[in-house]
């Protein structure tokens, strides 16, 4: 299941975003565990999924990310979980 993902620690009140070609729950349980590597994640072991945006291909979730990413902004992170059309139109995009 290859997409976009983004994880949030209640603990530190932190977004992570990233990308997978496996399914999220075995991403997720791969950072809760530090098994994954990333050194963002690493300190902590209370991620859970906040989002995931399923994708045709590895490109278009990369481009997503990228484009989440450069978005720089938490309330952009709440209005895409709250608006599905905003996912829609990043997928179009992304195509």
């Amino acid at each position: 299941m290859t997409g976009c993902y983004i994880l949030y620690s209640s603990l530190y009140d932190k977004f992570y975003i990233g990308v997978t070609q496996e399914n999220p729950d075995i991403r997720l349980q791969k950072h809760n565990s530090k098994t994954y590597g990333s050194r963002y994640t690493s300190f902590t072991n209370d991620w859970e999924i906040f989002l995931f945006i399923e994708c045709e291909s590895y490109p278009q979730a990369v481009n997503i990310e990228r484009h989440i990413k450069s978005m720089k902004s938490r309330k952009y992170l709440y209005n895409l979980k709250t608006y599905p059309e905003m996912i829609q139109k990043l997928k179009d995009k992304y195509a």
